[in-house]
């Protein structure tokens, strides 16, 4: 049954139908219909429009209609409904007759479609939230593994200086912990009700839309009725931080990809994880970290797509509105399943210590620390930083590490260094000298650790 079909003469086109209807993807604000229905039966209730035994009659069909359709879900589906309004709506009127027909006394579609968004939004995104601290969890848990695994740090994809696997899974904690906390703030500012609203004008009935906000479980009602049914900054809000989210697990994806090839090999990924060539047996493909980097582009995708159909939509509501709902599910669902794949994948993830610090070995990762040597000497940085790059260029020259130099060799470059500067250029003193907040010395990375799992 269409809820609008009074004003109309002509038939509905099949076409028009098809192009119009969007049960095929707001059946999943199924739960959410009903909870809002049962919510608003009480508000109406509460002002004399029905009385406490109609009321309850209603609750109790909209109940049953939750236990039907969560035994059989496909019922949605083949009603053929317009929407999961026109679908509840008219399940109710089956089981309760015109009593169903006083259910939407004083509410609109616009307001029960922000409303059935939003509380979805807020249930999903605390699942999204329990996803995010289970990944943070890993990610500590990796970092205590591995905290003193030493391996080379880059920058341009060149080895720079060397940090411990600690320090880098700390890095993408740091990531981790800004999501939770967009995402906290994007759910805050959601937490708000426009149930009440109407179609734009605010409801004509004297409903306590305190009360109604407070039975839906949001902290307080909208206070615009043209903003409360064309606001979707929820969405925006919710496809934002997810694409800075998986822009994060892309990057750490990237990063493990990197590692786990046969040119690094600094790590192992588990079984569970990869995948085998259809032709190349030898192979052990990273398929799970890559399917996380190619998501993030559909992610940001939808974030774009909501965007561009908000930008120059007029108040109140407009049915370019409807378009809001398909980019966001899919959100949820790339960045659910993304987040439980990285978290899968590093509990599972192994670093091949030998390779990795042989890496961090190699590519004159302690030039820096030759430069700081010769600084508390009295050489100027500018002045150091221009002599280790002749060392190194001499190095190279000869295929040896910095440390392979005779002091001999190393005092025709600076005659101020003397047998001292060979501590200064191990791996163990190019750590231990970083022993700054933030730093990648081991007690700094210990410290780190320690902070955020008491935290």
């Amino acid at each position: 049954m269409a809820l609008w079909g009074g004003r109309f003469q002509g038939e509905t086109s099949a076409l028009f139908k098809l192009f119009n209807d969007s049960l095929p993807v707001d059946y999943r604000l199924f739960e959410q219909d009903v909870v809002g229905s049962i919510a608003w039966a009480d508000a109406i209730a509460s002002v004399g429009i029905i009385s406490a035994t109609e009321c309850s009659d209603l609750k109790k069909a909209l109940n049953d209609l939750l236990v039907e359709v969560q035994g059989d879900p496909a019922i949605i589906l083949a009603s053929g409904a317009e929407d999961i309004h026109s679908f509840v709506e008219s399940a109710l009127i089956a089981k309760v007759g015109d009593l169903g027909k006083k259910l939407h006394t004083g509410r609109s579609r616009n307001d029960q479609v922000a409303t059935d968004l939003k509380l979805w939004c807020q249930s999903e995104g605390k699942a999204l939230l329990a996803r995010l601290q289970g990944l943070h969890a890993e990610l500590l848990a990796l970092a205590e593994r591995e905290f003193d695994a030493v391996m080379p740090g880059y920058t341009h994809l060149q080895r720079a200086q060397p940090v411990t696997f600690g320090h880098w899974c700390l890095a993408y904690v740091e990531m981790i912990e800004r999501d939770i906390s967009r995402l906290v703030d994007a759910l805050t500012r959601a937490n708000t009700c426009p149930l009440g609203s109407g179609a734009l004008a605010g409801t004509a009935y004297k409903i306590d839309r305190h009360a109604l906000a407070a039975a839906l479980n949001f902290a307080s009602p909208t206070l615009n009725s043209l903003d409360s049914v064309s606001d979707r900054d929820h969405v925006v809000e919710l496809c934002s931080t997810a694409s800075i989210s998986m822009m994060h697990l892309s990057r750490m994806a990237e990063d493990l990809i990197f590692f786990n090839s046969g040119e690094a090999n600094f790590i192992s990924l588990s079984d569970e994880v990869t995948s085998g060539s259809s032709l190349m047996p030898q192979k052990k493909n990273p398929d799970a970290l890559e399917l996380i980097r190619g998501k993030t582009g559909r992610v940001y995708g939808s974030l774009v797509g909501i965007l561009t159909t908000m930008k120059a939509l007029p108040l109140a509501y407009n049915k370019d509105m409807q378009e809001d709902k398909e980019g966001l599910f899919d959100v949820v669902d790339s960045w659910a399943i993304c987040l439980d794949m990285a978290a899968l994948v590093l509990s599972g993830l192994k670093v091949n210590r030998p390779n990795a610090l042989l890496a961090a070995q190699q590519g004159y990762a302690n030039s820096t620390e030759l430069a700081d040597y010769l600084v508390p000497k009295g050489m100027p940085f500018r002045e150091a930083h221009h002599v280790v790059g002749e060392v190194v260029v001499a190095a190279i020259a000869k295929q040896i590490p910095l440390e392979d130099f005779s002091l001999a060799e190393l005092k025709t470059f600076a005659a101020i260094i003397e047998d001292d500067v060979y501590p200064n250029l191990t791996i163990e003193a190019c750590l231990a000298k970083r022993d700054v907040l933030g730093g990648t010395a081991l007690p700094q990375i210990q410290q780190a650790i320690a902070a955020k799992k008491a935290r």
